[in-house]
């Protein structure tokens, strides 16, 4: 029943460490006891009766006491039990010694000493005891480092179905989006529609094969935004000034994938589309701390803000951006004298 119960139980701790453990400690063992009496056939001898009884009790508080009584708060269960554990192995250990050892049951002690003796209960049980807080020291510590492990891992798989969910929203927005513009250029049977279908094409391939990955180049990220920016134009916006600038070398940069777009849709959403005077204007600047910053800014039309609902692009952006930096980036979102800007820094690491 016990030997069962190890065997159910030892997925976290490999039996070949098991073997080591026991191995090493009877070894141990042997040489200590034998370089104290000067007998090392004795030690020997003493510890092949004793180690058995050793490894049984610190299985069966382990696998048995721990689980049933222990970890359901049943304390005093769970101490009884281990004393009338401890006190089964100190008979048969007394008595294997005895028959099979030496009539000496205690030489460490000065003298000629009897079993059964409140000192020899004593020196035995606290032996034991160091036995099986020493090993179950051992095992709840690796459960535990194993335990942290698992959480972890269960942690990063979470965020990153998450992760993938939040991108998934993104597609169906976009590309929602951008029929909607398609179909009025249908509807007034516009020469722009071939061009709007071809950039379209171009930027269906990079959401679809490129930001599988968690991390994109920032070029091509620019690009995507370039040709999402020309679609506008061709749509309604043919007269905004827009200016798309770089500082710094970004060649190898890499960024998630989609984490700028919502804030420039934001731009062409709520702009003044109405005035002459529309502008975007765009930066992406890498530091010398090797962090990015993306500014967006653009001429807003009050009342197109207050009365667009609320979408799904920035909420979702924030939500990834928590996700992949935590609190390492910084956002901050502001409004004043008819203009909308968004100042995004975000580290750029290798992982």
């Amino acid at each position: 029943m016990i030997f069962s119960k190890i065997v159910q139980n030892n997925k976290t701790i490999k039996t070949k460490y098991h073997i080591y453990f026991w191995l090493g400690y009877f070894l141990f063992n042997v040489i200590r006891w034998g370089s104290y009496f000067d007998d090392y056939w004795y030690s020997l001898k003493s510890n092949l009766v004793e180690f058995p009884l050793h490894i049984l009790i610190v299985y069966f508080n382990i696998y048995i006491l721990i689980p049933k009584f222990l970890l359901l708060k049943k304390y005093k269960q769970y101490i009884l039990s281990l004393a009338f554990s401890l006190l089964l192995i100190y008979i048969f250990r007394t008595g294997l010694n005895y028959l099979l050892v030496t009539k000496n049951i205690w030489p460490e002690a000065e003298g000629i000493q009897e079993a059964f003796t409140f000192n020899h209960i004593i020196a035995v049980t606290l032996g034991e005891l160091y036995v099986v807080a020493l090993a179950t020291a051992i095992k709840l510590t690796i459960d535990w480092a194993n335990q942290k492990d698992r959480i972890e891992t269960l942690k990063k798989e979470r965020l990153k179905s998450e992760l993938n969910f939040l991108k998934t929203q993104i597609q169906p927005h976009f590309f929602f989006n951008t029929l909607n513009n398609l179909y009025a250029l249908t509807l007034e049977k516009s020469k722009k529609a071939p061009e709007v279908v071809l950039k379209l094409s171009e930027i269906m391939q990079y959401v679809i094969y490129d930001i599988k990955q968690q991390k994109v180049s920032l070029l091509k990220e620019i690009e995507y935004i370039q040709n999402y920016i020309d679609l506008q134009q061709l749509r309604c916006h043919k007269n905004a000034t827009i200016n798309i600038a770089i500082d710094g070398d970004i060649s190898k940069a890499k960024v998630p994938p989609l984490i700028f777009l919502s804030f420039v849709e934001n731009c062409f959403k709520h702009g003044d589309r109405n005035s002459n005077n529309f502008y975007i204007y765009i930066l992406f600047k890498k530091t010398k701390q090797n962090n990015l910053v993306f500014t967006v800014k653009n001429s807003y039309e009050t009342k197109e803000i207050t009365s667009v609902k609320k979408g799904i692009g920035n909420t979702n952006t924030k939500r990834r951006l928590d996700l992949i930096y935590e609190n390492k980036y910084k956002l901050n979102i502001s409004k004043s004298n008819s203009v909308h800007a968004v100042d995004l820094e975000i580290p750029l690491t290798k992982n």
